[in-house]
């Protein structure tokens, strides 16, 4: 073991650190410099003397000191910048500020103002953090991964920027999104920073605007498609299963036909997974049982409507499907439970040009008489009146897509209607949660993709609960990683999805809360990265943990963000 990665590994632990860095360079090491807080001795031993102020400042006093400096800034992508070029200069302090400061800080290294980042990327740059893979690299994708090891890596999130939230193609921008989600998965279970990395495979974009920007920072083409696509690739997960063979792969952010077949050919040759269809898709359907436990019901009486058949909408119905075959709902009974729309209307297998990978959600014609939708429509108020839906998703990047018709015509059917409008950033929302509480008469329950402050109506106190992936991946990536499995079943998704439910407290329920407030989100992890790994271990598909051993071993894998003693090396 490299002296620096030794290093690495008992700060990890928590541990007295044998430290091979002096001086500006130790300073220079966003994972080992700790500013301020170097006492005296380490400042004489590790050549620090003059190099920084004389007072020395805990980290508790570190914490309150860059709370005073985010807080001074007004714009929130100010904000993401303040706190992103802490990240590149203490990564130990800030996540001690993001982990005790979930709820302010969340949305801004996330969504949604991480939207506004990517957006903006090559002119706010300041600090290159993960590693673009371009068609330039093909041949020696291998190589640039060497490039970027500074440690075991454990954890890779790639997207290839096509569909980065609701915003489209963003181009090298978009390495915003793994960079944001891996800050999520160390602040929520703990994975060390040194053992991630995040992937933009830059190969193109067509977006015009990019393209004509003097200052934009990535590959200047037009999106690369095709064979060629496919083989870069093909290069790339071939180069992990070499340079990083433990490494588990979160596909993040691809567009809907590249994001399903990507996710269907590799997840049996590497441990991977793609948030965006099952991280989604677990995430929903928590909060669809969390809401089946308020009402009483079982989720095999359940009816739904989603409005968009992307990614996201074909994961969550593939997840509800697994949620209702699980309790001995028949097939057929299951399809049409689960009707879908997108920006043609019903998905229906008859219609023209229908995508393939519509196929498995869509209505039989049969099937679509049955429910009173005998031919194509495009109204979604005319399928909602027709399916009488106790859930309403919408995952259609269409704001204002849900209307005061629309809800109104759902709640005469249903004593109360569960309201999902999750597209993100705010700005795309289907409907604000004032609004559909209103039109509703305070009836309905509200999950929402961005996060809302609360609603009140008619004197109640209407907490919304934020339907975010980030209660599920870090759990579910953890999990893998601990229990080194093979490959990361849907199984596994549904089991994350209902430890999350055991974690909505009957009095946040009470409240209309369908999810944990932001600030449990360690905790919540936790319980997944267990669940995950015991599942796993029952199941034959990760390591023989005895029960003894279990909790031990997923809390030895956990890192607290707090400063070790330092030696020089």
């Amino acid at each position: 073991m490299s002296p620096l990665r030794a290093a690495h590994a008992a700060a990890r632990l928590g541990q007295p650190a044998t430290i091979p860095l002096r001086g500006a360079e130790l300073l220079s090491d966003e994972l080992l410099n700790k500013d301020s807080a170097f006492d005296l001795e380490e400042r004489k031993a590790l050549g620090l003397v003059g190099l920084i102020p004389p007072q020395v400042l805990d980290i508790g006093a570190q914490v309150e000191l860059e709370l005073e400096h985010v807080r001074r800034k007004v714009d929130p992508l100010e904000k993401y910048i303040g706190l992103a070029a802490l990240q590149d200069r203490n990564e130990t302090l800030f996540y001690r500020v993001l982990i005790e400061n979930l709820d302010e800080f969340m949305p801004i290294v996330y969504t949604p103002v991480v939207g506004q980042a990517c957006q903006r990327f090559s002119h706010i740059l300041r600090y290159s953090r993960g590693i673009w893979v371009t068609p330039d690299d093909a041949g020696r994708v291998a190589t640039v991964l060497r490039n970027a090891a500074r440690d075991e890596v454990r954890l890779i999130v790639v997207t290839d920027n096509e569909r980065i939230l609701g915003l489209g193609d963003q181009g090298c921008g978009g390495i915003g999104i793994p960079v944001g989600k891996l800050a999520l998965y160390t602040a929520g279970a703990g994975i060390y920073p040194a053992y991630t990395l995040p992937v933009s495979l830059d190969v193109g974009t067509d977006r015009q605007a990019l393209l004509d920007d003097p200052y934009y920072l990535g590959w200047r083409h037009p999106r690369l498609r095709g064979r060629q696509y496919d083989d870069l690739v093909e290069e790339f997960v071939e180069a992990i299963l070499e340079v990083f063979p433990h490494a588990v792969l979160q596909w993040e952010d691809f567009k809907q036909h590249n994001a399903i077949r990507l996710l269907d050919r590799y997840r049996r040759r590497i441990a991977s997974f793609n948030d965006d269809i099952q991280g989604t898709g677990a995430v929903v359907t928590a909060g669809i049982l969390a809401a089946c436990r308020l009402k009483g019901e079982p989720i095999s009486a359940q009816r739904f409507v989603l409005l968009g058949a992307g990614a996201a909408g074909i994961g969550i119905a593939r997840t509800i499907r697994a949620a209702m075959r699980s309790e001995g709902v028949p097939d057929d009974e299951i399809r049409r439970a689960i009707v879908l729309a997108d920006s043609h209307g019903l998905v229906r297998s008859d219609r023209e040009g229908l995508d393939d990978d519509k196929q498995e959600v869509a209505q039989t014609p049969e099937g679509s008489a049955l429910i009173g939708l005998p031919g194509q429509t495009a109204d979604l108020t005319e399928i909602v009146r027709a399916v009488r839906p106790h859930f309403l998703i919408g995952t259609s990047g269409q704001p204002g897509a849900f209307t005061e018709e629309t809800i109104r015509e759902m709640a005469k059917h249903v004593d109360r209607p569960v309201v999902m409008p999750l597209s993100n950033p705010t700005d795309k929302t289907e409907a604000q949660p004032a609004d559909i509480l209103a039109w509703t008469d305070g009836r309905a329950l509200v999950a929402t993709g961005s996060p809302f402050a609360p609603v009140e109506h008619a004197g109640a106190t209407h907490v919304i609960g934020q339907a975010n992936n980030v209660f599920i991946f870090p759990g579910v990536g953890m999990g893998a990683i601990v229990s080194e499995v093979r490959e990361i079943t849907d199984e596994l998704f549904i089991v994350a999805a209902r430890t999350l439910v055991e974690h909505v407290s009957e009095e946040r329920l009470a409240t209309g809360a369908l999810y944990p407030p932001a600030h449990d989100l360690r905790e919540v992890s936790r319980a997944i990265t267990l669940a995950v790994v015991r599942y796993a271990r029952d199941a034959g598909t990760g390591r023989a943990y005895h029960d003894d051993q279990l909790e031990a071993a997923v809390d030895a894998a956990i890192w607290y963000p707090e400063y070790v003693p330092y030696t020089p090396g």
